[in-house]
């Protein structure tokens, strides 16, 4: 049996009774701390802190290098300055993805790629596979095992990390972060993007830290409600904002366009990995669409249940649905066919064996002024 992988802060996870870990792509990781339910509310009113050190991070140096990203992912990476951040994805030369990642521009020539777990390997050796002399000087350096990442997130999350940071955290604007910030007495680098909907920041440091930046926030959070919060609440917040889970919203046999990221498609660019496949889509209309649900009849949608047009077609299937705490609905993600996805349409979903009623709704369910993207 293959022995699972935890991050730096595994340790401090015994400090809560409640506390319950599971295996999330190979990685022994906290689903909930006090309850899924109680963080997610956390994060709605006050703050949470999100253990996330299992995603990947890759160097990419070099002259070549913004040549290099220009051709492999969507968004146009020249439109980045130092400090700036920017969500964007990896496709298939067929338009599928193979993840979606942030490039943070470090400096000129410098740049940090951050990407799911689960296809840390797979992304890396996509990439490697594509470097090309032709580009200039690249070098990629995988940074991931000796890289931890906190996320606080929430509309006290600025108040919080003032707190413990000498930075003028009013003038970092979302998508933007500083290199060598420090935190908690800490080098970090400090981001403020988010996967939640709420405010949030991001710190990435060497391993070592993790003990002094996990009891320093907590303690200077604990006056304005900041609590741990697991997978569990991530996966309900970043729902509600509509922000996309790869395998499930987004994947190989899913392109942006369909999963309606098609902000971050960048096609008058110049070319680049998957573009022509992606064009060629939207000029003859899409095929799927992601769309909201809300069930009428009572249940739960869940991720991979069909869903049926009102003649009995099966016309797609749900990406991810749960009762939202926020809004105590039954609500669900679905990618269905196009000619369905107009709000209002009725559709049934099939939840044990029967079709329940559920109409199409307006997604994001939820949404603040400050709404980020990974991670």
């Amino acid at each position: 049996m293959e022995t699972l992988k935890r991050t730096p802060f595994y340790e401090l996870y015994s400090a809560y009774a409640d506390s319950r870990c599971i295996d999330f792509g190979g990685w022994e990781l906290p689903v909930q701390f006090t309850g899924i339910v109680k963080e997610h509310e956390a994060v709605r009113q006050q703050a949470g802190l999100f253990d996330v050190s299992h995603m990947g991070e890759f160097m990419l140096t070099g002259s070549g290098a913004e040549a290099f990203l220009q051709h492999m992912t969507t968004n146009d990476v020249s439109m980045l300055t130092d400090g700036g951040a920017q969500y964007t994805l990896l496709c298939y030369p067929g338009g599928g993805v193979v993840d979606d990642l942030l490039v943070y521009r470090l400096g000129e020539h410098r740049y940090m790629l951050v990407v799911n777990a689960s296809n840390i390997d797979k992304d890396f050796q996509w990439l490697e596979q594509h470097l090309d002399p032709a580009f200039g000087e690249v070098s990629l350096t995988n940074v991931s095992d000796e890289t931890l990442l906190l996320a606080l997130q929430g509309p006290l999350a600025e108040t919080i990390m003032a707190a413990v940071s000498t930075e003028p955290l009013e003038g970092l604007k979302p998508f933007r972060f500083i290199e060598d910030a420090t935190v908690c007495g800490v080098k970090v680098l400090l981001s403020r993007t988010g996967y939640t909907g709420e405010d949030g920041f991001e710190l990435y440091a060497p391993l070592e830290a993790a003990a002094t930046l996990w009891n320093g926030l907590l303690a200077a959070g604990a006056p304005h409600g900041l609590t741990p919060a697991g997978l569990g609440a991530r996966d309900t917040l970043r729902f509600e904002a509509k922000l996309p889970l790869y395998g499930q919203e987004l994947s190989a046999d899913i392109t942006p366009l369909e999963a309606g990221v098609q902000f971050f498609v960048k096609l008058d660019k110049g070319d680049f990995i998957g573009r022509e496949a992606l064009l060629q889509q939207k000029e003859a209309g899409l095929p799927r669409r992601l769309v909201g649900l809300e069930m009428i009849d009572r249940g739960i949608p869940r991720s991979h249940y069909p869903v049926y047009a009102a003649d009995g077609s099966k016309i797609g299937e749900v990406t991810t649905g749960t009762q939202s705490p926020t809004l105590k609905r039954s609500l669900g993600l679905a990618l269905i066919d196009a000619a369905y996805s107009e709000i209002g349409t009725e559709v049934n979903v099939e939840i044990r064996g029967k079709q329940l009623k559920a109409v199409v709704v307006k997604a994001p369910f939820y949404k603040k002024t400050t709404q980020g993207v990974k991670p």
